[in-house]
């Protein structure tokens, strides 16, 4: 079973019935910047609650890690509206910090 690293700055998520590391990357943030645009943008709209179901699931998309087979951005998202706000806002805090402070 993979397991987060909080050294790392890395969540994790079950998707799936498997669990899904997401780990914020140069590369993974930078892709989710293509997508949702300035990531410090992006934190001030979760900050005020304003951040969309879409802008959330394109960062966990973005930021996977080795994921299981069969684990779609589709099923991803599936997976966040199943589990709720309350249990993935602890997973986004992870990457938000990742993002403000480095590592």
């Amino acid at each position: 079973m993979t397991v987060a690293n909080p050294v790392r700055g890395e969540a994790s998520l079950r998707v799936c019935g498997e669990m899904l590391i997401l780990r914020p990357s140069f590369a993974a943030l930078v892709a989710a910047e293509g997508e949702v645009g300035p990531l410090f943008a992006l934190v001030e709209r979760a900050a005020e609650g304003r951040l969309s179901l879409g802008e959330l699931v394109a960062l966990f998309w973005h930021c996977r890690f080795d994921a299981p087979e069969g684990v779609t951005r589709e099923r991803l998202g599936e997976a966040v509206v199943a589990a709720g706000l309350a249990q993935v806002t602890p997973v986004l805090r992870v990457l938000l910090q990742q993002i403000l402070a480095g590592r």
